[in-house]
């Protein structure tokens, strides 16, 4: 692993990175380095479970190995389509209190702003929102303000989707503002792929830049939730991109699922923390991936799953291995905090339900499960 110094620098350092134009791309038609037998093979595929991607992040492919953790990302896979998995697997319809807006937790809110991702990552969590119309996004946001200005224990707000960076600049300058004029609210959250699909979007935009410096300060933070998943979606313009956020006064960390064939490797993920460490976007959370349709070729059980990360923290300094491994669970953000040769640990992080906050749950060990559903409790005497 590399070493990168992270020293923050004036804005206009960045301008002569902002002027390249990424061209997205949403037909398999449109990628020449696939074969035409590939694109029959997959196009089945791309018109149950949409494709994005765009020429920068093509570029980062190595076209001759098969196996490219950057392709896997991005280019569908053929076992996409067996029956696996329900579209909605952690039952966020439970938390929606209208359209565009989640409320699970007592002191967040979601609100979905927006139904489409710089790129379609293939194990998305969220990619029924991509296949038809829906009501879970809402481009109003207007009536998803009021419900967070009517409950005042909402201190954080989490702009999700979809990727809010893909919103126009006027609409991103106005949320902002409206969120910034909530007194109760303290933290605003974006959660975004966008500096590993197209850092151009930050980089080149100055307009984006001054919103964020003026409504990210000590009384009301701005947030960004990154979205690398490989090392080598690090690029250099995404490195200068986290530099920039950060010396505009936001805060940036990291957080991406465990997936197999991309980051299920000790070596690879714990290059990932370091890099994130240097770079100035600490890992926040590793996620185990949800059960969800069309997402098996990606999945990696819950034992393999902790030892890769447990593995991947070893050697690290304590800055580095801050991470928590969890579970989106419909219950609960759950911690899996231990696994020996009879049981698995967790622990609930946050609880939807206020009396399972902080409850341990032991369960019999089962290298086949990947889900909290598939575990079986052990009773304690």
């Amino acid at each position: 692993m590399g070493t990168y110094r992270d020293d923050l620098t004036p804005v206009s350092r960045y301008q002569n990175l902002g002027a390249r134009s990424v061209r997205y791309i949403r037909s398999l038609d449109a990628v020449p380095e696939l074969t035409p037998e590939e694109r029959e093979a997959l196009h089945g595929v791309a018109e149950r479970f949409a494709f994005r991607t765009n020429d920068y992040y093509l570029g980062l492919i190595d076209w001759d190995d098969p196996d490219d953790p950057i392709r896997r990302l991005v280019i569908p896979h053929p076992d996409e389509l067996r029956d696996w998995g329900a579209l909605d697997a952690s039952n966020e319809a439970s938390n929606t209190r209208l359209p565009g807006l989640q409320h699970k937790y007592a002191d967040t809110a979601l609100l979905l702003a927006i139904d489409a991702c710089g790129g379609y990552c293939r194990y998305c969590f969220r990619k029924r929102l991509f296949m038809h119309e829906n009501a879970e996004v809402s481009r109003d946001i207007e009536p998803g303000l009021e419900y967070i200005r009517s409950h005042p224990e909402i201190s954080n707000v989490l702009v999700t989707g979809g990727d809010p960076l893909l919103l126009s600049t006027a609409r991103l300058e106005r949320l902002l503002g409206e969120l910034a004029d909530i007194p109760h609210v303290r933290m605003i959250r974006f959660g975004t792929k966008m500096l590993a699909f197209n850092p151009y979007r930050v980089l080149g935009d100055e307009r984006l830049q001054q919103a964020i410096e003026r409504f990210s300060g000590p009384g009301q933070r701005i947030y960004f939730m990154l979205h690398f998943d490989h090392p080598r979606e690090i690029t250099h313009p995404a490195r200068e991109a986290v530099r920039l956020l950060r010396s505009l006064g936001a805060v940036c960390v990291n957080q991406c699922p465990i997936v197999a064939g991309v980051n299920d490797d000790p070596a690879v993920l714990a290059e990932l923390f370091q890099l994130c460490t240097n770079v100035g976007c600490p890992q926040y959370y590793v996620f185990q991936g949800r059960p969800t349709a069309g997402n098996e070729p990606y999945e990696v059980p819950i034992v393999r799953g902790w030892t890769v990360f447990s593995q991947a923290r070893r050697g690290l300094s304590g800055l580095s291995r801050r991470a928590r491994f969890v579970m989106s669970h419909a219950t609960g953000k759950i911690e899996i905090v231990g696994v020996d040769e009879e049981r698995i640990y967790l622990r609930y992080h946050r609880a939807k339900d206020p009396a399972d906050e902080d409850r341990v749950i032991v369960c019999r060990r089962d290298d086949d499960a990947y889900w909290l559903d598939q575990l079986e409790p052990v009773e304690l005497g």
